[in-house]
């Protein structure tokens, strides 16, 4: 089977289970240039494969999530959310853009299996307190953004791992902070291996970011922010996790930039 065939039928399968077999499949499926030569049609897609649960609302209509006890299991709902739905992006990035070099896909694809891995840790712990995904009500917010920059692959990696796939690195200190001090510590083990593998798929970002930039003769930082007024406007938010982003290659100027407009907009 054609390697944009299966990403797809991954991507748009609505059973969980069903998904995640697939995408192990193709996580075991031999990326080679016969995998990806010819083409796939390549559609819009404004509601991927998912569940009928969770019900999606808007960002200001979620669940208020405080330190109670229901409030720490729905703050692991959220993160099972977020996991799924990264599912889904990274499967997405492996169909929709068929011009790229072998290693792209194989990047996407990898990132794909990990989160079907966060996804599965997570889930799993909601069902051993006695939930399960879908059990509350979320938000469409990461999606969104996959629909907005579906038209090229160079605002998809701009966007997505760079932004808010790294604002995921920004907060985790913070969150592993609130379940240390509290019943559910398992989950800090569980954002160890999660907040590791994201650096890695940022890094994945950064990484093609900055090919195609160089592909097609572009500055790093203006093309970034002429995409960020684009689709983000003043909506980027700090403070960032210096540590982590260095670590999945973010440069100093781009760091310096983040930090820059940041304290620009605050001011």
């Amino acid at each position: 089977m054609q390697l944009f065939k299966l990403a797809f039928e991954a991507l748009m399968c609505d059973n969980v289970n069903e998904k995640l077999s697939l995408t192990s499949q193709l996580n075991s499926y031999d990326v080679c240039l016969e995998s990806i030569t010819g083409t796939f049609s390549v559609i819009k897609i404004n509601k991927p494969g998912r569940p009928l649960k969770p019900k999606l609302v808007s960002f200001k209509s979620t669940p208020k999530r405080d330190r109670s006890d229901i409030g720490m299991v729905k703050t692991i709902h959220s993160l099972c959310h977020i996991e799924f739905n990264a599912i889904n992006l990274a499967l997405d990035a492996a169909y929709r853009f068929q011009n790229m070099p072998i290693n792209y896909y194989q990047d996407w694809i990898k990132v794909a299996y990990e989160e079907s891995h966060h996804f599965t840790l997570l889930n799993d712990y909601l069902q051993s307190l006695g939930f399960a995904y879908g059990d509350f009500e979320a938000h469409n917010g990461l999606w969104e953004m996959t629909t907005k920059t579906d038209y090229d692959v160079l605002s998809r990696m701009a966007l997505v791992p760079r932004v808010l796939e790294a604002r995921g690195l920004d907060v985790t200190p913070s969150i592993q902070a609130k379940f240390k001090d509290s019943k559910f510590t398992k989950m800090v083990d569980i954002l160890d291996v999660i907040y590791r593998d994201e650096i890695g798929h940022v890094k994945i970002g950064n990484h093609w970011f900055h090919y195609l930039c160089k592909d097609r003769g572009l500055d790093p930082i203006l093309t970034f922010d002429a995409l960020i007024k684009k689709h983000i406007g003043s909506k980027l938010r700090g403070p960032f996790n210096v540590e982590a982003r260095l670590l999945s290659d973010f440069s100093q100027a781009e760091l310096y930039y983040l930090d820059h407009k940041i304290n620009n907009e605050v001011k």
